[in-house]
This record gives structure tokens, C-alpha cells and sequence, in this order.
């Protein structure tokens, strides 16, 4: 029968075993509050209280600030008060699918083995191959897990399916592989029923709250192309236009730079937030109707006169360039959504970035036709 014994939080000697034992994580992370001396050393310990620095590392990873190194070590961290009977929950490095894992298990006790996979979340790893059937089995072996629990049972995040084979899980290692339940908020109920899931568990839905929850990372990925376009609109319509620079910006160049924002904000803000009400299945479809209604919008509020040639070249420019650009954002949601799969992100590519392209490539030239002969 494995032994444990409570250590008091971030002891030296602590520290001192984790350097000797390169498989067991670092005592010194913000979020260890102790350890638990076991077979297979001193775990570290965290809590199912996330702290005002965890929540501010979630707004920043929110932000993009630091996301692609937002992670944790991997190997085996105690929750609770464990036993070696304590279940075994598998999760990945990406801290804040950590956070959102230990929170929902307020007052439980559990191990948390968690995976390698470059700081990314259960979903896009297990796609990518990161959270995997071999990481996984290396992973047992490193973490001494075999010497902490008597049971020989995994706890998986259902979207983590895809990427592991179970039966080659208990080949290599002798560990069973359970599916838990789409949410971890579920956890605490799955595992009084003795690991049985209800149809609602297994239900991936995508509500407002996840869908808006992307919307500043997105935004601020679009920033840097948005400003370089700017300056290159201001500059064309400056120049181009029938009257004297500043005037030709004022007139020409801000209601570009408004339309192409419109465009921006259809395809990061609008399309999340109304994602199941448009029309199509095709991420660029949804972002071709919702940037065409922005588009004949924006037409009607310049009081365009179609009847000139100019105007009429100005009014099919924004057509197509709006549609175009809110169509290729869109498509950024497809990673993240329950509304595709691999084989269809990839076929929605194939076929809509050439269109997109396309009719951004004719709608800039018929601006820049119709700012030049205005």
C-alpha cells in the first residue's frame, strides 16, 4: 500500500527532491500551494481555488498577451487530499485548461496527470497529435504514476479522443481509458455515478458566452494588418483622389477606412455573436451573408447615386471587398467551434480562399478605379 504523507507548502527540501527527479513539475510554480510525499517523490500540490494571478493570466492569455507560453509543467500534481484510490484525471499542460480542470473540483481529491502538448488545449492537441496515445503512455511511465494509485483507470477529457487510442493506452501501460465529460464542470457528477455520463455530458455546445469570449484575441490578431491597410487607403485616396490630399482623405479615405473596420467587425464581432442564426454550414459562407448586409448597408448610408459610373465601380468595390474580407475572418473560428471537423476546415479552405481572394483582388481595383476617375 503506497504511503503519503502532507508536506507543508514550497519547503526547501521539496525543491531539492524536484531537481533530482527531472519527471516530477516544479515546486516553484505560482499556483503550487504544497506537496504530498509519495512512491514516486514529493508532488506538488494545487488548489481548486484559482487565485487573482491565475485569473489575470486568463485575461492576458484572453488578450494574446504571452498565450503560446501559457503553459505548465507536465507530469503528476495532487488536488486535494488524495489516497492512492483517488482518481486520475489527464489533462494538458495549456495552463488555463488546468485552471478550468482543478476549479471545477472544489473540495475533491484527485491526481492530475498532465500531458506535454506545447501549451495547447485538450482539443487542438489532440487534432495536432500533441495529446496522444505515445505522449500519454510516456507519460505514465515518467510520472511514477503505476507507484501512486492502486487502481489502473484514466480519466480523459472527451475532446481529447481523437488523438488517443485507448486500447493501445492499456497494452503499453495497463491503464483503462475512460471518457469524461465534454464540460469539466461535469466532473464532480460523473464521478459520483460511478463515471456515467447523460446525453446532456456528451452534448459539445458553443453558447454566446464561448463564442464572445473569442472576440479580443481575434480583434487584436487582425490589428496589425488593419493599420498597415490604413495608412496604404489613406495614402491612395490622398493621392488618387479629385481634390487636394487632406480633403480627399476626409472625404474618400475615412469612409474607406470605416468600411474595411465594418468588414473587420463583421468577421470577428458579428459572426460570433450570431453564428447560429446565419444562413450556410461553411464558417465563409455565415461571413459572406453577414459582411454582404454590412455591405448594401454602408451603400445605402453614402447615398451612393448608381446612375454614375464612378459611384457604381465604388458601390461593387465595397460588395466585394467587405463580403471577402468578413468571409476569410470567419474561417478563423473553425478551430474552435463544434460546427466542423478537420476534413471539413480543410475542403472550406480549399475552395474559399481562392474566391475570397479573388474578388478582394477585383473590388480593390475597382476603388482604386473609382477614387481615380471620380
Amino acid at each position: 500500500m503506497p504511503v503519503f504523507q502532507d508536506n507543508t507548502a514550497c519547503c526547501c527540501g521539496d525543491l531539492a527532491d524536484t531537481e533530482d527527479s527531472p519527471s516530477i513539475p516544479r515546486h516553484d510554480q505560482a499556483f503550487v500551494s504544497g506537496s504530498i510525499s509519495t512512491p514516486a517523490g514529493n508532488i506538488p500540490r494545487a488548489s481548486s481555488m484559482l487565485t487573482r494571478q491565475d485569473r489575470w493570466g486568463t485575461i492576458r492569455a484572453r488578450f494574446g498577451a504571452g498565450r503560446k507560453n501559457y503553459a505548465i509543467d507536465p507530469g503528476l500534481y495532487a488536488l486535494g487530499k488524495q489516497d492512492d484510490q483517488s482518481p486520475v484525471l489527464v489533462t494538458t499542460n495549456y495552463k488555463m485548461s488546468f485552471d478550468y480542470l482543478r476549479q471545477s473540483m472544489p473540495n475533491r481529491n484527485a491526481w492530475l496527470l498532465v500531458l506535454d502538448t506545447g501549451g495547447i488545449n485538450v482539443w487542438c492537441a489532440a487534432g495536432k497529435g500533441t495529446f496522444g496515445t505515445q505522449e500519454l503512455i510516456d507519460r505514465i511511465e515518467t510520472s511514477g504514476l503505476k507507484n501512486v494509485v492502486s487502481h489502473r483507470t484514466l480519466i480523459l477529457p472527451q475532446l481529447g479522443a481523437p488523438g488517443v487510442a485507448a486500447h493501445l493506452v492499456r497494452q503499453a501501460s495497463g491503464f483503462r481509458v475512460h471518457y469524461g465529460p465534454v464540460r469539466a464542470e461535469d466532473l464532480p457528477v460523473y464521478l459520483d455515478s460511478g463515471f456515467k455520463a447523460t446525453k446532456e455530458m456528451r452534448m459539445m455546445a458553443f453558447p454566446l458566452k464561448e463564442r464572445a469570449v473569442l472576440i479580443p484575441i481575434e480583434l487584436l490578431a487582425v490589428g496589425k494588418p488593419f493599420f498597415i491597410a490604413a495608412i496604404i487607403i489613406f495614402l491612395l485616396s490622398g493621392s488618387l483622389g479629385p481634390s487636394g490630399f487632406l480633403k480627399n482623405i476626409l472625404y474618400e479615405g475615412m469612409f474607406a477606412l470605416g468600411a474595411l473596420f465594418s468588414a473587420v467587425a463583421a468577421g470577428t464581432i458579428l459572426l460570433p455573436l450570431f453564428l447560429p442564426y446565419l444562413p450556410g454550414r461553411a464558417f465563409c459562407v455565415k461571413g459572406l451573408f453577414i459582411g454582404l448586409f454590412i455591405a448594401l448597408g454602408l451603400i445605402y448610408m453614402r447615398g451612393m447615386n448608381l446612375q454614375i459610373w464612378t459611384e457604381r465601380a465604388q458601390a461593387l468595390a465595397w460588395l466585394l471587398i467587405i463580403p471577402a474580407v468578413s468571409a476569410y475572418l470567419a474561417m478563423n473560428f473553425t478551430g474552435c467551434s463544434t460546427y466542423t471537423s478537420l476534413s471539413g476546415v480543410k475542403k472550406e479552405r480549399r475552395f474559399a480562399l481562392p474566391l475570397e481572394i479573388t474578388a478582394g483582388s477585383i473590388g480593390i481595383a475597382a476603388w482604386i478605379t473609382s477614387v481615380f476617375l471620380a
